[in-house]
C-alpha cells in the first residue's frame, strides 16, 4: 500500500486484519478478540475488538464503578467492575424495615460492612491492604472484591515483567545483542571485534545491532614476479622474485631454464 515495513512489523489494517512483515511478505488473519468479561462494551468507533472498561447492562452502557439499579424495579443494586456486573437484592430484617409497597424496599438505611477489622458505608469503594491490584464495594453488608483489569500484550511471555508494586505485567524492550553469533561454526564475537573468516583477503567486524560486515582487500600487483607468502592476502615485491617454480633473493644472479647461456637477476623495482 506504500508504506515500507520493517522486518518483523505488525499493525492492523482496515476491516480488523492483523498483518505482520515476515520475510518481504505481508502476511494478515482476523484480528483475534479475547474478551474476559461479561459485559463488554460494544467495539468502538475504528477499534475491533468489545471492550471492558464499562458495562454494557439491558442495552444501557454503564461506566467503570457505576452503581445502578436494574430496569425491573425490584430495588437490586448492580456495580460495574471491569466488564462484569454484580448484582445485590437488598434483604430487610424481619419487622425493622416494613416497606409499603415493593418500590420502597426497606425503610431503613443500607447496612454497614465489617471487614478485616474496618466498617465501611455502603457503596463504599476500597483496596486491600498492601494488594492496590485488587478492588473491593460494600453493597448492602456485603463486601465483593475483584482484581483490576490488565491490559492486552503484543508482546511474547519472556520479554513481561511484573515490577515490585505493579498489577500488570509491562512490556520490556528486548536486551540489545552483546556480539555476533556465528551459526556456521559456534562462535560468538565481541562488538568491534575484526577478523579474517578463512581468506586472508577478506575481513570481517561485529557491528553494534549484532550482525556482522565483511570486506574484501583489492590487491594491485606492482611486480611481475612477486612471492605469495602464505596466510598473507596480496603477493610480495619487496622480498624477492618467484620465477620458474623457484623463489629468488633481491640481487640474486641465476642461470635461465630456458637457455643456459642466459644469466639471469632477480630485482626490485
Amino acid at each position: 500500500r506504500g508504506i515500507p515495513r520493517e522486518p518483523g512489523a505488525r499493525w492492523t489494517e482496515l476491516g480488523c486484519q492483523s498483518c505482520t512483515c515476515q520475510g518481504g511478505r505481508v502476511l494478515c488473519d482476523a484480528v483475534s478478540c479475547s474478551v474476559p468479561c461479561s459485559h463488554p462494551l460494544p467495539t468502538p468507533a475504528g477499534g475491533c475488538c468489545p471492550t471492558c472498561t464499562g458495562c454494557l447492562h439491558e442495552g444501557v452502557a454503564r461506566a467503570e464503578g457505576d452503581v445502578f439499579s436494574p430496569s425491573d424495579g425490584n430495588c437490586t443494586i448492580c456495580v460495574c467492575l471491569a466488564g462484569n456486573v454484580s448484582c445485590l437484592s437488598p434483604e430487610c430484617p424481619p419487622g425493622s424495615c416494613p416497606g409499603p409497597s415493593p418500590a420502597d424496599c426497606c425503610s431503613c438505611n443500607p447496612e454497614k460492612c465489617n471487614f478485616q477489622g474496618r466498617t465501611y458505608a455502603h457503596g463504599a469503594r476500597f483496596s486491600l491492604d498492601g494488594d492496590d491490584c485488587t478492588t473491593c464495594v460494600c453493597q448492602g453488608g456485603e463486601v465483593e472484591c475483584s482484581f483490576t483489569p490488565c491490559p492486552m500484550l503484543d508482546c511474547p511471555q519472556h520479554q513481561r515483567h511484573l515490577g515490585p508494586g505493579q498489577c500488570c505485567s509491562p512490556c520490556r524492550d528486548p536486551p540489545a545483542p552483546a556480539g555476533c553469533f556465528l551459526d556456521d561454526n559456534g562462535v560468538e564475537f565481541p562488538v568491534g571485534q575484526i577478523w579474517s573468516p578463512g581468506d586472508p583477503c577478506e575481513l570481517c567486524i561485529c557491528q553494534a545491532d549484532g550482525s556482522v560486515s565483511c570486506q574484501r582487500t583489492d590487491c594491485v600487483e606492482t611486480c611481475p614476479y612477486p612471492i605469495h607468502i602464505p596466510g598473507q592476502c596480496c603477493p610480495d615485491c619487496s622480498a624477492g622474485c618467484t620465477y620458474m617454480g623457484r623463489i629468488f633473493s633481491n640481487n640474486e644472479t641465476f642461470p635461465s631454464a630456458l637457455d643456459p647461456c642466459l644469466s639471469c637477476i632477480c630485482l626490485v623495482r
